[in-house]
């Protein structure tokens, strides 16, 4: 019996651990951010429709029986696809997979403001209804610093552009993107933007300097500090802080996050989150590291945790291994056990 084959792209949402994952284009059509090597090495290219439906067609097979209630179209961008090309298949999906009730995809602000109002409608209409926004700062001097090739008013424009097509928007946001530098910017920044788009879902993610990375060399060379945890804390403390009239989701759920329990639904649970960092915040210094040790090296996975004496002790005894061997400055190996969760 022939196999049945069909690409799969290196990357996805964490939200789409079980979606049909189906691939229209390959690496991404940017791929020059200073903090990113998801397509290192990989050139952009859009693949042929008729490969794209061939794909469809043998996920199908292979699945067999298989239901999916969402499907996400990989790599980095299928709105760099020619309109009538996208269309043609989603129409497919829609044909082999009837069943699906969400389509989503990446895109990038860029190549979203080239399709015309009526060709983002076009494509809702089709199935895909779900965008994932990779904004990670409303500042300018941010986005300018992280080469992300965007600017405020164009992230705006195109979330204008996919909310008025009556598209559902994830947009991911990196705490400490700024470094100490541009920190108090990028919270500012940041939460205007938000305010003006009110995203369905804003996904938080700590930044984690990869090594090899544009980000690692200015990280290197002195221009950029990193955030300790407590400072990212203090950022995301401020960035709630500053949320007016958002309606949607808000999460923490990637383990790069040191309070994962932040997870929950603006305006309603925002005194919550404010009370629950500021509960972290008022701790001593002690129990600060005692929790982030416990989060990094998996003891840990909500505050609450801390309670249990005997993974408290275990924690305490690795902390204070660390501090007697002086194996190096506290908040140094936080930033690295950080660094391995990439």
């Amino acid at each position: 019996m022939s196999q049945i084959h069909f690409q799969q792209g290196p990357i996805r949402p964490p939200s789409e651990a079980d979606s049909l994952l189906i691939r229209t284009t390959q690496g991404c059509p940017w791929n020059k951010c200073k903090f990113c090597t998801l397509f290192e090495g990989m050139a952009f290219s859009i693949r042929p429709v008729e490969d794209i439906k061939r794909d469809i067609w043998a996920a199908k097979a292979f699945y067999k029986n298989r239901t999916f209630d969402s499907c996400f179209l990989q790599d980095g961008d299928s709105f760099a696809m020619e309109t009538q090309d996208l269309l043609d298949v989603l129409n497919t999906l829609k044909e082999a997979f009837p069943e699906l009730k969400q389509i989503s995809s990446y895109g990038r602000a860029q190549t979203m403001t080239k399709k015309s109002p009526a060709e983002m409608k076009a494509i809702y209409d089709a199935g895909l209804n779900m965008l994932y926004c990779g904004m990670e700062s409303g500042s300018i001097e941010v986005l300018k610093l992280m080469k992300k090739g965007i600017t405020p008013k164009s992230i705006l424009k195109s979330a204008e552009y996919a909310k008025q097509a009556g598209m559902k928007m994830m947009t991911f946001i990196i705490l400490g993107l700024g470094g100490k530098e541009l920190s108090e910017q990028h919270i500012a920044g940041t939460a205007k933007l938000l305010n003006q788009i009110n995203p369905d879902e804003i996904r938080i993610l700590s930044l984690a300097v990869k090594s090899g990375t544009e980000l690692d060399e200015i990280v290197q060379n002195g221009q950029f500090t990193p955030l300790t945890e407590r400072e990212m804390l203090e950022e995301q403390y401020q960035l709630i802080s500053k949320l007016d009239g958002m309606t949607g989701n808000y999460g923490n759920y990637h383990g790069i996050n040191v309070l994962t329990e932040l997870n929950g639904q603006l305006p309603k649970d925002k005194e919550t989150f404010l009370r629950t960092i500021d509960h972290f915040l008022q701790m001593s210094e002690s129990d600060q590291n005692n929790f982030i040790l416990g989060r990094r090296t998996h003891y840990y996975a909500t505050l609450s945790d801390m309670r249990n004496q005997l993974m408290y002790d275990s924690v305490q005894r690795e902390l204070d291994r660390i501090q007697q061997q002086k194996l190096g400055d506290i908040d140094d190996i936080f930033y690295q056990l950080r660094q391995r969760m990439i």
